[in-house]
């Protein structure tokens, strides 16, 4: 038997895209009723003893998984590959370049393809298809159809039986080995999406056939302390659990969509939120300048950027600079995602109507030196911190803007009086995440002309040198591993302060900062990219000119 391309021939067939992780067994759908030979390609059956334990040592598990092949045995310095599916030229090459040897690719059943990966690749946790074969369809029948049950031991009973449990479990368990900081269960019309936010961006990932989901979300909102026969309305809880040695803390919120309720699963990573000031990516100028601005007595320092862009872990970094022995400080969030140690923090209740505002309200009355405020949302939450910040306390709180300059006008646009607000905001530190270039498979290469015209013409320095992930076993062959801070710190001088009781607009604010030495977002982008610490793509993913 010979093995790899016929006559030289490298056959095109589908293609699969190599920055998005495949769900496992996508592979075989489409070219399994077509014979090897029209691809060119030699087939094997793949029993188990035609499998070398050595190729499957050298090969590592992540690439088995994202491109659903199977190494089979080492010729020389080959290594042969079993796929359930053809690879196109592209997606070839790449996973030889991947691999680091030279590779040679033979057809196999999709279904022997799925159970060498569970054998070798899955042991331990197991796979989706093993613990769909392990149900038994007549419990399922409870959660079929659009009607809702009013059984609620009988749903109960079925959201607790061991597969559903293990699925469930299975899917959190990958999450968090894959380092994912969200899991998002989308339900679609012919299908379920489970998807894992890693570093700020989403892959997907197996899903469970869509007659199981309502059983699926059924175990986790029981797991959250949630109304399981409520499908109607939002949802949101918590889930607290031990998962092979690993202690879980997660945030979940449910919402029903057209085809079903979407879950999605905040993993609370406590090593991540509690990082010193030093480690978050601020150049030694800006922390400098932001421990300064800390330790003021009174006024309000600011923190802005989107949803996942890491203000709370700021916030927190911050808080814990400070001597919490001799000041006392309260906080006011939504949630209290953790805990820290010598602060009294509060949590909002929409329910009693308990929000910022009177929280802010409540937490003067008990002498604090420092308050945090979680979210200015509103009018009434932005005056009542800005009198705070204006009577002696330091205020700490988080806005919603694109830049630092914005913060000033979207205070003036809530209704804050113009000279309150220039009185009273000391800085303002805009921040977005971008994810760090993996140091194991980090390459560099020569800055291109398009870039150059991209960034303003800028140039990374003499070498033009700017650097790549390759993508490798460490980083999960995505090419970045982790994620680290830009920074644009505004701090309120005289003229900024002029501009706001002119009510001047955020480009005049952020032309006169800039004036003043203001690092913008897009230039402290630059000097990592410059240093090799992120990519040109993924300072222009979360900046803007």
């Amino acid at each position: 038997m010979s093995f790899g391309w016929s006559g030289g021939r490298r056959p095109k067939v589908q293609r699969m895209e190599a920055d998005v992780l495949p769900r496992s067994g996508d592979a075989g759908t489409g070219a399994a009723h077509r014979s090897p030979e029209a691809f060119g390609l030699d087939f094997l059956a793949l029993h188990p003893e035609e499998i070398e334990p050595a190729a499957v040592a050298a090969f590592p598990a992540s690439l088995a998984e994202r491109f659903h092949v199977v190494p089979v045995k080492r010729m020389g310095d080959r290594l042969v590959l079993a796929a359930a599916a053809p690879l196109d030229l592209e997606t070839f090459d790449l996973l030889a370049t991947l691999a680091g040897v030279p590779l040679d690719l033979v057809l196999a059943p999709p279904e022997a393809v799925e159970a060498a990966l569970n054998r070798y690749y899955r042991r331990g946790a197991g796979s989706v298809a093993e613990v769909v074969a392990d149900l038994d369809e007549g419990e399922l029948l409870l959660f079929r159809g659009e009607e809702e049950t009013t059984d609620l031991a009988a749903v109960e009973s079925i959201a607790n039986e061991a597969p559903i449990v293990r699925l469930v479990n299975l899917i959190l368990l990958r999450a968090v080995e894959a380092g994912a900081s969200d899991i998002h269960l989308e339900p679609f019309a012919e299908e379920i999406k489970v998807r894992y936010r890693i570093d700020g961006v989403l892959y997907e990932v197996e899903a469970p056939p869509k007659r199981l989901y309502p059983a699926v979300v059924s175990r986790l909102k029981l797991m959250a302390g949630m109304d399981i026969t409520e499908k109607r309305l939002p949802q949101d809880g918590r889930i607290r659990l031990r998962l092979e040695e690993r202690d879980l803390d997660l945030r979940v919120a449910v919402a029903p969509t057209l085809h079903g309720e979407s879950v999605v699963l905040r993993i609370l990573n406590r090593t991540s939120i509690f990082l010193p000031l030093e480690e978050l990516g601020f150049s030694p100028a800006a922390l400098a300048a932001f421990n300064r601005l800390i330790r003021l007595p009174h006024g309000m320092i600011l923190v802005t950027g989107p949803t996942g862009s890491g203000k709370t872990t700021t916030l927190y970094a911050a808080i814990s600079k400070l001597d919490l022995v001799g000041r006392k400080v309260i906080t006011i969030e939504d949630p209290v995602e953790y805990e820290l140690k010598g602060v009294n923090q509060m949590q909002v209740n929409p329910r009693v109507n308990f929000g910022f505002a009177q929280g802010v309200r409540t937490i003067v009355r008990h002498d604090p030196d420092v308050i945090l405020v979680g979210e200015i949302r509103d009018r009434e939450t932005a005056e009542v911190a800005v009198h705070a910040a204006l009577t002696g306390h330091l205020v700490f709180a988080t806005l919603h803007t694109n830049d630092a300059a914005g913060a000033f006008t979207r205070l003036l646009e809530m209704g804050v009086e113009e000279y309150l607000v220039a009185a009273t905001v000391r800085a303002v530190l805009a921040q977005r995440l971008v994810r760090r270039l993996c140091p194991h498979c980090r390459f560099a290469r020569r800055i291109t002309e398009e870039e150059r015209e991209r960034l303003g013409w800028w140039s990374p320095g003499p070498t033009h040198l700017v650097y790549e992930g390759r993508g490798c076993r460490e980083c999960r062959q995505i090419g970045y591993r982790g994620q680290i801070g830009i920074f644009e710190l505004l701090v309120t001088s005289p003229a900024i302060e002029e501009l706001v009781m002119a009510r001047a607009n955020t480009a005049v604010l952020r032309e006169q900062a800039m004036r003043e030495g203001m690092v913008t977002l897009r230039q402290d982008g630059l000097t990592k990219i410059a240093a090799g610490i992120t990519s040109i793509g993924e300072v222009l993913r979360v900046t803007r000119d």
